[in-house]
């Protein structure tokens, strides 16, 4: 079932076409992704599907009565509005009864609208519906619903409108960089929320774990027009090379037969016979398909590193604090030559205050950071450079060097390296500011390499660079010789790259995790495990101090009802102990859709409830059993 036609799409740009005569469709339960280099017109794309009419030619479809959701890069919010209002403002009859009872609840005194509320929420079986809204808002880390939306980050508004989609739940969704600002816990809940919803999806994303689980198309563009691939991100890859190797085997070929065909037409007069006219006319058509050239643009980095002395940073006895917010407690650590470190940790953990410190711009409240005298520290801020206006790109370039040095004694002039950079001749004398948002970003990158660090620190280099860029700089850095630091919420990014891990953990506490994010990952479903244990051995341990209590006491004999409680208490606390553990492992999993989570948080609930009270009664009557 066909939900949404694109036919004969072209958009330009002045002189500049972005696409021509694009013609796709979108089915239902369909999950698509665009990829493309930065600035070949994705997010254009997505605009133009959702309706703002700045399409050249060509026209959109959407099948009759669908409901469709977008997800757009930033929100326009009423900035009075409370967050539980704008995700419920949608008018369904479960929203407005859940609105309803939230309103009744605040006013309890009002007996009469709490009845009239309690009775909506009955009648429209809105109680799973409301379970849902609690789930997506506690996964989206939104804890205060009242929160007027103006008080918000821009991070958080994201979130906000995020939620709304989900609970929503469309029949169509269109999501514009849906990771972004969210970390890595609320990521992988998303990617198997969404990959689990029976919403259609048509999204644009540079997450690459986020494409192989949920996506089971991908729409590339490329020169203007588009190539669909059925299957996920690593089936993309695949089939990707395939069509190259055939293309690149093509013009090989075409080639070959040209350079014959060339001194045929040379050696010839001018073509009189209509078989010498076709033959010429051949010609023409062979060398178009020679002088093809396949799309593999490739960011040579071969620029040369200072020299890396035997000692490099060394934390001894480190410690940050704020007021009464521990960050780092007593952390020692001593950096490699050639170490790949990952740093991971919810936000307000103190990665951020860490790099700060080393790069010494932030003191640390004990300790000390010893730093060698041949380190050259290259910092690259999340926040990007602040160019100044009206700069040409060269001239931010050639502020720092006419010419850059590179390995084996050679160097390279400024303009050349902005090529190398995949920044072409026709864009050196472009305003900074008329650069895109990842193009700002790996100018500002190139401006950090060029200074020729043997220390490098990444911070969340991968926003705004899109998938062929992000290939690109991963293979440079595993080539990159000094010591590389790099914090990210790309777990691509970081299985990558990275040796080994440092876990912020809340509280002081820095773990070192060895390996990359998966090994982080599973460090931490471990931790879980370990802690699910303690408690059931706690619990084990409260009970045989119970028991022993009760011997102690004088016994009174039990009725024979009593008893026969008495004894089925155990093995029902742990029928019910056992079926808690199981859905905890099944809600942390992710592996759930949301009805299904929805549910099972319930049982959950009812679970604990149940436990509690046979404990209790245990209690009660093991004193006299």
């Amino acid at each position: 079932m066909n939900y949404l036609s694109v036919e004969n799409l072209t958009k330009s740009f002045g002189e500049r076409v972005i696409f021509e005569d694009l013609t796709f469709g979108i089915d239902k339960g369909e999950k698509v992704a665009i990829v493309a280099k930065n600035g070949n017109g994705k997010s254009t794309l997505l605009k133009i599907i959702c309706g703002d009419g700045t399409e050249d030619s060509g026209r959109i479809v959407y099948r009759k009565d669908i409901r469709v959701d977008y997800l757009e890069q930033a929100e326009n919010f009423d900035p009075e509005k409370l967050i539980f209002d704008e995700v419920l403002s949608t008018e369904t009859v479960e929203n407005l009864a859940i609105l309803a009872y939230e309103k009744a609840i605040q006013n309890p005194e009002d007996t009469e609208a709490y009845e009239q509320a309690f009775e909506q929420m009955n009648a429209t079986n809105a109680w799973d519906y409301d379970v849902k809204v609690n789930t997506v808002l506690s996964q989206l880390k939104i804890k205060d619903k009242t929160q007027a939306i103006g008080t918000l980050s821009g991070g958080q508004k994201k979130r906000v409108a995020l939620a709304k989609i989900l609970i929503n739940e469309p029949d169509l969704m269109i999501l514009d960089e849906p990771t972004n600002h969210l970390d890595l816990d609320m990521i992988e809940w998303l990617e198997t929320y969404l990959a689990k919803s029976k919403s259609a999806i048509i999204m644009v994303t540079h997450d690459r774990y986020f494409l192989e689980v949920v996506c089971t198309t991908i729409i590339e563009l490329e020169d203007q027009q588009i190539y669909k691939y059925n299957g996920n991100f690593s089936y993309y890859l695949e089939k990707k090379a395939e069509r190259q190797e055939i293309l690149q085997a093509t013009i090989g070929k075409a080639k070959n037969l040209m350079r014959t065909e060339l001194d045929w037409i040379r050696r010839q007069p001018k073509a009189r016979g209509t078989k010498q006219k076709a033959r010429v006319d051949a010609f023409a058509g062979l060398k178009e398909t020679a002088t093809q050239r396949v799309n593999k643009d490739e960011l040579e980095i071969r620029v040369q590193m200072s020299r890396l002395g035997s000692k490099i940073i060394e934390l001894h006895k480190l410690g940050k604090w704020f007021d009464d917010k521990k960050i780092i407690n007593h952390l020692d650590y001593g950096f490699k030559r050639g170490e790949k470190l990952g740093i991971v940790g919810a936000n307000g953990t103190g990665k951020s205050t860490f790099l700060n410190m080393l790069v010494g711009t932030e003191e640390p409240s004990k300790g000390k950071i010893s730093v060698g005298d041949t380190v050259v520290m290259g910092y690259y801020h999340q926040s990007g450079a602040n160019f100044k206006s009206g700069k040409k790109m060269l001239e931010v370039i050639t502020d720092i060097a006419e010419f850059i040095p590179l390995d084996k004694g050679k160097r390279m002039s400024a303009a050349q390296f902005l090529e190398k950079f995949l920044f072409p001749r026709s864009m050196h004398y472009m305003d900074v500011d008329k650069l895109s948002g990842g193009e700002k970003k790996r100018l500002y990158l190139m401006t950090i390499l060029m200074k020729n660090p043997n220390f490098l620190i990444l911070d969340e280099p991968t926003n705004d660079l899109d998938i062929f860029i992000l290939g690109v700089l991963e293979d440079y850095l595993l080539q990159f010789e000094g010591c590389l630091i790099i914090v990210s919420h790309d777990r691509y990014f970081l299985d990558k790259l990275v040796d080994h891990t440092l876990y912020f953990k809340g509280e002081g506490e820095v773990k070192d995790i060895i390996g990359n994010y998966t090994a982080y990952r599973k460090f931490l479903k471990e931790e879980v495990s370990e802690t699910r244990k303690q408690e059931k051995a706690e619990k084990e341990k409260a009970k045989e101090a119970a028991v022993v209590v009760k011997e102690e006491k004088k016994k009174v004999k039990l009725s024979y009802k009593e008893q026969v409680e008495f004894d089925g208490l155990e093995e029902a606390i742990e029928k019910l102990s056992v079926e808690r553990d199981a859905l905890m492992e099944e809600l942390n999993s992710g592996a759930l859709s949301g009805d299904e989570a929805s549910v099972k948080a319930m049982r959950l609930s009812d679970i604990g409830r149940e436990i509690e009270e046979k404990e209790l009664r245990w209690l009660e009557l093991a004193e006299f059993a």
